[in-house]
């Protein structure tokens, strides 16, 4: 099931916040690059940086599905502020997993696509934080 939560404004931090939810399925995939590229159009990132933020979400997603119980879903959770789009996915992981090495491969794209990237795995969750922020802004 797919549910969206358009434009929740987060009392907390001030920040227009939409809340996504697909299967952890690498067909729904296409979704979560779509959000991410209208959140940022939105924000009026440059087309290369649009393009750079969908990656990285992309490459985030596919490291969270690696590790994803079966039926899992992808929540993902995109904060909007004026300069700076922050995407927060998050999986409900097969025990004992483990994200790949801030060292790999996969995690040398995410922080060279954004302005930062951040992982936590918690008992069986597991949280993938991308920041990015407008150029000159």
């Amino acid at each position: 099931m797919t549910q969206v939560t358009d434009r929740h404004p987060d009392p907390a931090i001030g920040d227009d916040v939409v809340l996504l939810t697909v299967p952890a399925d690498g067909g729904y995939l296409g979704v979560l690059r779509t959000a991410t590229a209208g959140l940022a159009a939105r924000l009026h990132f440059a087309l290369d940086e649009i393009e750079d933020l969908r990656i990285a979400v992309d490459e985030a997603c596919a490291m969270l599905l690696a590790i994803a119980t079966r039926g899992a879903e992808l929540d993902c959770r995109f904060a909007v502020t004026e300069d700076a789009l922050t995407v927060e996915v998050t999986v409900t992981t097969v025990r004992g997993a483990k994200l790949p090495a801030e060292s790999s491969f996969a995690w040398k794209v995410l922080t060279a696509l954004t302005t930062s990237a951040a992982a936590e795995a918690t008992g069986q969750r597991a949280t993938i934080r991308l920041v990015t922020r407008r150029t000159g802004a």
